[in-house]
């Protein structure tokens, strides 16, 4: 059984009926390295101009309830050694963008994305730790 077969077949024990656009939603992530639900939407929209946001948002979901992706790891962040003496991080972006950020701006970074996501009001960041997962 390959890959897509195992998620459609986890989706529907789990109650989710499979149509065309699931599908294609299943395609579309499997053959890309898409990094958010709009670039999905994006992707999805030119194959089926009937497709809604709202799809796209309740298959990922789906997708994530049954363990076969995880939003967490949509980008990819790395603190290597020489970065961490420097005080900085590496911030690496699906199409390879790569960009250096200092200690100031990493923290101006995680401020202003936890201020936009409603998890800071008026506090300030004391400290940031990344923790590595082990495979």
């Amino acid at each position: 059984m390959n890959r897509k077969e195992q998620i459609v077949e986890k989706l529907k024990e789990n109650g989710c009926r499979i149509t065309k656009q699931r599908r294609m939603l299943i395609d579309i992530i499997l053959e890309n390295d898409c990094s958010s639900c709009k670039e999905i939407f994006y992707k999805a929209s030119r194959a089926d101009e009937k497709i809604g946001v709202a799809t796209v948002y309740r298959m990922i979901n789906a997708l994530e309830e049954i363990g076969a992706i995880s939003r967490k790891n949509m980008y990819k962040v790395e603190c290597p050694e020489e970065c961490r003496q420097e005080g900085g991080c590496i911030i690496t972006l699906d199409d390879d963008t790569t960009y250096h950020l200092t200690d100031q701006n990493w923290n101006r970074v995680v401020q202003e994305g936890l201020k936009q996501c409603g998890y800071l009001r008026d506090q300030k960041i004391a400290e940031i730790k990344i923790q590595s997962q082990i495979s």
